[in-house]
């Protein structure tokens, strides 16, 4: 279980290996091998489809989608529920295989990101365009640190720690499994169109969901609740509903508000694998205030 650290270790301190690991020194390899993955997907007009490729592409798309919902986002940024330390690894490893860097740089900047809701400082207001907030943020090497001070609760672990620096390690081995699995073509659906989708699925809600929706709380953020793109992410697209109440473990505040996160995790804590799921106050779940709550991500 997971408990506040009063102090970073010495080793997040060490100048001569970054909490980013060593591709944070070399910016250009990490925009080689972000483009280099969309223009690989254009192999599939040439390589074609299988069934088992479409299998293993909507698998890889699907673990890993909640593995950043439920554990990058509502786990690390928000301890929206609490877990085991094994269980813990288990999430920060596939959603470190998702390619969008370690649990760390990301819950740090996904803190970031509430503090300053589309005000300077937010990584990826869209009101720096469309574009920038959907990933042109990505290419920003201001937001290529991880912002230790933001995550102390989490960097007290070691093993994390370790997976921050070597974030790229689990998406090597995800590829070598679809290639074992199925050769080029499971390399090719099961981890390049797989990890493409699931970037801009993710990236989905920095951009589409402060720009196209309904709003139905008064935050002081652009933040709307969409149902298609909650059906995209797990519901991630109830974004207004998280904008609003951010420890929530349940972003679709009502029965209609598909939220396959939220089952998931329910059926997990059935089993004792996760607890204490927080839910919104009964009191927010209308707009009655004219301040958002201002919960804390601890």
């Amino acid at each position: 279980m997971t408990a506040p650290a009063d102090a970073l270790p010495d080793v997040l301190t060490d100048p001569d290996l970054p909490a980013d690991g060593v591709l944070s020194r070399k910016p250009l390899v990490p925009t080689l091998i972000y483009w280099g993955l969309h223009a690989l997907c254009g192999l599939v007009f040439v390589v074609g489809v299988s069934t088992g490729d479409l299998v293993l592409a909507a698998t890889t798309f699907w673990l890993r989608l909640f593995a950043i919902t439920a554990g990058y986002h509502r786990y690390f940024a928000h301890r929206a529920f609490r877990t085991s330390r094994a269980f813990q690894l288990l999430l920060a490893v596939v959603g470190a295989s998702a390619t969008q860097k370690g649990p760390l740089w990301w819950a740090g900047g996904h803190r970031r990101h509430h503090k300053y809701s589309d005000l300077p400082g937010d990584m990826h207001s869209p009101r720096d365009g469309f574009w920038y907030s959907h990933q042109g943020w990505i290419l920003d090497t201001r937001w290529e640190e991880t912002e230790l001070e933001r995550i102390r609760d989490f960097a007290k672990f070691p093993e994390l720690v370790w997976l921050n620096r070597w974030h790229f390690v689990p998406p090597l081995l995800l590829a070598g499994l679809c290639a074992f699995v199925g050769g080029f073509s499971g390399v090719l659906w099961g981890f390049v169109v797989s990890t493409v989708a699931l970037w801009h699925a993710t990236y989905s809600i920095n951009s589409l969901a402060h720009r196209w929706g309904t709003r139905r709380f008064p935050t002081e953020d652009t933040s709307r609740n969409n149902f298609v793109l909650a059906l995209l992410t797990l519901g991630e697209g109830w974004h207004n509903n998280h904008h609003w109440y951010m420890t929530s473990a349940r972003q679709g505040f009502r029965w209609w508000e598909v939220d396959v996160t939220y089952y998931v995790l329910r059926a997990l804590a059935l089993v004792g694998v996760v607890w204490e799921l927080r839910e919104p106050p009964a009191e927010l779940m209308r707009p009655a205030a004219a301040t958002p709550p201002g919960s804390s991500p601890s």
